[in-house]
């Protein structure tokens, strides 16, 4: 068994609850999953969610079947069991600013310290082995050591996200478990020095930064495919518009900001120069929800100077696309565990994130990433 905790109750940890119970029940095939055709120590229908946290009052006391409802609609069949996981009230630290939702998180209520107590309290109870960030992008610095960082979480001035990948630690090094955290948005932990710092020393493992799903990864392997054949690219356009809550947050500039970080940190790691490019999550349009819109159009100079340009659009589910990497993210987080891995793990990172950690790291090809994931796991194909 996998216990793993969500952090966050929208379209994404929705999707990755109510897409495992209907693998368990055998209604659904396993697609989506990168190794649900690989044999790892842990099954898919090992994995079981046993709590969610949010700060929008509107989900905060409800069950994730009654949220299931809302998204999928009252007849899609939705699985009973998540009538008994309650959305609990988690940390705020104006992770909704902004946003048309009324937030209100544990801190306002007991204030920051007893609400982190609270949570590791809880955690303790509910015995999770992973811990996975779902949450709206936010801002968030990034700490050059372990004292600005702890200084800067415990007095409030860090985000949601890094004061949880805190809590992460704390719970390791308090009851003696290995926990992973698994950061599937922008908000830097995995390329966070001091963060990561108090995080691997207590012997926790962290796996990140903003899970790649869509546009990014395919994007990745054009560009390794135009440098083996020496092609050289002359500019690169990518760009996504949807109509998420997350796509919404990501028209505030400094969130938009992080996401545009970790899609566009892959041009010079794979072709060794960095081309112009404009790679950013664009706008939001409400009517088109989850299912956004994604075009590309990159062009390159081929052989005798001729120029040739590769054009793609394409709309794709966004939050049934991070949840099957999730599957995969949970076991992968148990694993490492299991095998005594501390900090973050850049064998799993490479594969599944825009920006691996730690920083300073490459990103390469998905195609080689996996080659290496499979090494690391012992796979062989």
């Amino acid at each position: 068994m996998v216990k793993a905790i969500l952090l966050g109750a929208g379209y994404v940890g929705v999707h990755l609850a109510v897409g495992l119970e209907r693998i368990k029940a055998g209604k659904v095939e396993k697609y989506g999953i990168p190794l649900a055709k690989y044999k790892l120590p842990y099954d898919v229908e090992d994995i079981e969610i046993v709590a969610a946290y949010d700060v929008d009052n509107s989900k905060v006391g409800k069950s994730l079947y009654d949220l299931a409802q809302v998204i999928f609609g009252p007849e899609y069949d939705i699985p009973e069991r998540l009538k008994e996981i309650k959305v609990r009230r988690g940390l705020h630290l104006n992770s909704l600013k902004d946003l048309p939702f009324e937030g209100r998180g544990l801190e306002d209520e007991v204030g920051l310290e007893k609400a982190m107590e609270q949570i590791l309290d809880e955690w303790k109870e509910l015995a999770p082995d992973v811990v996975v960030n779902v949450i709206t992008t936010e801002e968030g610095k990034v700490f050059e050591s372990k004292e600005e960082a702890e200084k800067s979480i415990l007095s409030g001035n860090a985000s949601a996200t890094q004061v949880y990948a805190y809590l992460v630690a704390k719970y390791t090094e308090k009851f003696g478990k290995k926990l992973a955290f698994v950061n599937t948005i922008p908000t830097p932990v995995a390329n966070n020095p001091g963060l990561l710092q108090i995080v691997e020393e207590a012997g926790a493992i962290v796996f990140g930064d903003d899970g790649a799903t869509g546009a990014t990864p395919l994007t990745a392997d054009l560009l390794e495919h135009l440098a083996n054949r020496n092609r050289h690219v002359e500019y690169v356009v990518q760009f996504n518009i949807g109509g998420n809550t997350d796509f919404l947050a990501l028209t505030q500039p400094g969130r938009n900001k992080m996401k545009e970080t970790t899609k566009s940190s892959m041009l010079k790691d794979i072709l060794g120069y960095d081309p112009p490019h404009y790679i950013k999550p664009t706008g939001y349009l409400e009517p088109l929800g989850d299912k956004k819109f994604v075009s590309m159009h990159l062009s390159y100079i081929s052989f005798n100077g001729f120029r040739d340009s590769i054009y793609i659009n394409a709309r794709i589910n966004d939050s049934p696309a991070l949840a099957g990497m999730i599957v995969d993210l949970i076991r992968l987080g148990k694993i490492a565990a299991d095998r005594g891995v501390s900090g973050t793990l850049h064998e799993v990172n490479a594969f599944y994130m825009k920006k691996p950690g730690p920083e300073g790291s490459k990103n390469i090809a998905k195609v080689h990433a996996l080659k290496n994931l499979l090494k690391w796991l012992g796979i062989t194909e």
